[in-house]
């Protein structure tokens, strides 16, 4: 089980930064992952995310950036309207304007949140790295992969089965149309072919 609390004094020890009590601090960044309309955006995809993380973490130009994009990328999460990235992002900046960061890190934290909008992530190396660990729930075992796709489903409980057929199997053809899911090297070995199987085998 992760310690949020060592976890995120890292992350601002990393940075060289304190980190708030508020915008939204700790607690309330945890009271966010435990809303109820929420099934996967929860503190058991932040725990999968990090675990990710840790494994390409060598990799990483500045891993307390990385730590803290993942923090937020999910701070605001509603499945009815389409900002939660936009959202997430200007809440991230400023919590880490209050604790004193530059422009140049706010600028990078805010901009890889942005990227999980379309999970594209161009030639920025630590980008690729969250991206990476946002997505390494594709290609997990296909157990955990299935509860995935039930946790997804009852985000979206208010969209008709039909609608959400269509829609979620558009997302997912999307992704299987990528020449490759994972942008780290790592990554691509170790979890490309699952991700692929389990795209592929999804039932529906």
């Amino acid at each position: 089980m992760t310690d949020w609390n060592e976890r995120w004094r890292a992350a601002w020890t990393e940075l060289a930064l304190s980190p708030p009590a508020a915008l939204p601090g700790l607690p309330g960044l945890l009271t966010r992952y435990r809303e109820p309309q929420r099934h996967y955006h929860t503190l058991q995809h932040l725990e999968e995310c990090f675990a990710a993380f840790d494994l390409l973490r060598a990799q990483a130009r500045r891993p307390g950036e990385i730590e803290l994009a993942l923090w937020f990328h999910d701070a605001v999460y509603d499945p009815t309207r389409r900002d939660n990235e936009a959202r997430s992002a200007a809440l991230a900046a400023a919590c880490l304007r209050r604790a004193g960061a530059g422009g140049d890190v706010v600028e990078r934290v805010a901009s890889m949140i942005m990227a999980t909008l379309h999970h594209r992530a161009g030639t920025d190396n630590d980008c690729r790295i969250l991206l990476d660990a946002d997505l390494a729930i594709l290609g997990t075992p296909p157990a955990r992969f299935a509860e995935y796709e039930r946790q997804i489903r009852a985000e979206y409980a208010h969209v008709a089965d039909d609608a959400y057929r269509v829609g979620r199997g558009k997302v997912l053809a999307a992704f299987l149309a990528r020449p490759r899911l994972y942008l780290t090297d790592l990554f691509f070995a170790r979890y490309e072919r699952q991700a692929r199987r389990n795209l592929e085998g999804r039932p529906g």
